[in-house]
């Protein structure tokens, strides 16, 4: 059975906003994207650096750093530098409240 930890309030997010949350010690990036919400974790594949504060354009994160540029959705890798899908994350809401499953 998996843990769901319980982040931040629903209504806290616009679309097109984020906030990083700590999950069970991995900083993590929770995404809200046409009433969607989403969590990655909030490390670029290229060179560790944080990405939740790069430009987010359409459903992609850039990250700040090299251009690198992942898919909030999926995880998945959209541009180099970086060549490595980034961690996602299952969330839910749950009573107003997002959630975010434990990875463990």
């Amino acid at each position: 059975m998996s843990d769901w930890i319980d982040v931040v309030a629903e209504a806290a997010l616009a679309n097109g906003e984020h906030v990083v949350v700590d999950v069970d010690g991995i900083d993590v990036a929770i995404f809200k994207i046409d009433d969607q919400c989403y969590a990655i974790e909030d490390v670029c594949t290229h060179d560790g650096a944080e990405i939740a504060s790069g430009e987010l354009d359409g459903d992609e994160i850039i990250c700040p750093r090299h251009g690198a540029r992942f898919c909030v959705k999926t995880g998945a890798v959209k541009c180099a530098p970086a060549y490595e899908d980034v961690t996602t994350f299952a969330v839910r809401i749950v009573d107003g409240r997002i959630q975010v499953e434990n990875p463990d």
